[in-house]
């Protein structure tokens, strides 16, 4: 595949472009790979996985505030919440340990996000989850971790 070829499949069909370049790559035909597209690819997967990775974590603090603060309104579904999305953080820490500066660089932030999503999800004052985050980094990656309320 020529490298103005594959620059046009890149535009008109994705994953034939894919799939060309993979084979140019296990061939070790590297003047043939669409390099210019591939960085940008790779750049938005890396784009992607941190925002799933924040995503996951924003969602579980969520449901971790809203089990402690709202205990009569506990429900499976929340349970199924909390263990889905950190098993979702785990397995993303496993297969790229990398990510755990990236854990400790944005949990304040994703924590804060949280607060107000538990607050629009409650109807509860703000002011009722703390300013701080009141789980452990610890607590909140243990698998059969609870908040008490």
């Amino acid at each position: 595949m020529k490298i103005t070829a594959a620059k046009t499949l890149y535009k008109s069909d994705f994953n034939l472009w894919l799939e060309e370049n993979i084979k140019c790559l296990k061939q070790k035909k590297l003047d043939q790979l669409d390099i210019d597209n591939l960085i940008e690819e790779m750049e938005a997967m890396g784009r992607s996985e941190k925002k799933a990775f924040r995503s996951n974590l924003e969602q579980l603090l969520m449901h971790l505030l809203k089990w402690k603060y709202q205990p009569n309104k506990r429900s499976g579904s929340w349970e199924r919440s909390i263990l889905e999305h950190r098993n979702g953080i785990l397995e993303d820490l496993e297969d790229s340990p990398s990510l755990k500066p990236y854990f400790d660089q944005v949990f304040d932030k994703c924590y804060q996000n949280s607060r107000k999503y538990a607050k629009a999800e409650t109807l509860l004052n703000l002011d009722i989850f703390p300013d701080v985050c009141p789980f452990t980094r610890t607590q909140i990656l243990t698998p059969d971790y609870l908040p008490k309320s």
